[in-house]
């Protein structure tokens, strides 16, 4: 079996920790590497948010630093809700911006954010029997 772990880069790590707890109901679990990191808990992975500078490479090699804008990556966060309508309004309150929805589907309602840090984040109430409603 191999364990996952999910690893988002914030600029502000307290203002981090504030959206995650605010947003969707993590809650630090402790602060690790002499505080540069904040371990989360309440998903079903464990949830850490890395202190990185805005400009920072994320690799020696790299010509390109981190922006915190909007940005566009083939990875996200998928978030299942039990109130789609309720956990967006939490979203939005923490700071989360809204990219586009909520729109019906035939494995739920989704809708498309942007936490404060410019990740992509998708809050998703499932219906019927979620996708087992599409799958071939």
């Amino acid at each position: 079996m191999t364990d996952l772990l999910i690893n988002l880069d914030v600029p502000d790590l307290q203002a981090g920790l504030a959206f995650y707890e605010r947003a969707i109901g993590l809650r630090l679990r402790r602060y690790l590497f002499d505080g540069g990191v904040a371990e989360l808990e309440g998903a079903a992975v464990p949830v850490y948010l890395l202190h990185q500078e805005a400009g920072s490479r994320p690799v020696a090699e790299s010509e390109q630093g981190r922006d915190y804008g909007p940005h566009w990556t083939p990875l996200h966060l998928d978030v299942v809700v039990d109130d789609l309508d309720v956990a967006l309004a939490r979203a939005l309150a923490a700071g989360a911006t809204l990219e586009r929805g909520p729109t019906d589907r035939p494995y739920g309602r989704l809708a498309v954010l942007r936490d404060p840090f410019g990740h992509g984040l998708c809050l998703l109430q499932w219906q019927g029997r979620g996708y087992d409603e599409v799958a071939d």
